[in-house]
């Protein structure tokens, strides 16, 4: 089973369609020019992982040779790791809703103040 695509993701100031390009079981979407992806993959082992992870890519100057431009990446990553037994599905999406929920608040404080380095 997969998403529903084309996914459409906002990071830079308007949506991108993220077609899916490979996949499965796992998924893996990508935008035209390659710079934004979004991948779904599921682990099964002594626990299972479950993980959504979006990369995204833009070309820059290279801060050892400010002539060149040099492709660089970043990614973000939400996982579950689940034991075998004893959390449904809906006890971890509860689980989810109120982490992003305190995540969110106050115009993402929170992420906002881990992205300089609190804890």
């Amino acid at each position: 089973m997969s998403f529903i695509e084309p996914l459409s993701i906002n990071i830079t100031g308007s949506a991108v369609a993220l077609p899916r390009v490979e996949g499965e079981h796992d998924g893996d979407y990508r935008s035209a020019d390659g710079l934004i992806e979004l991948w779904a993959s599921h682990q099964y082992a002594k626990r299972t992982r479950r993980t959504l992870r979006v990369n995204l890519s833009k070309i820059t100057s290279d801060p050892f040779k400010p002539a060149e431009n040099v492709k660089v990446s970043t990614s973000f990553y939400v996982v579950f790791d689940i034991p075998p037994a004893g959390f449904t599905s809906a006890e971890l999406l509860t689980m989810f809703t109120g982490s992003n929920t305190l995540f969110t608040a106050t115009s993402n404080q929170m992420i906002t103040k881990l992205l300089g380095g609190e804890a």
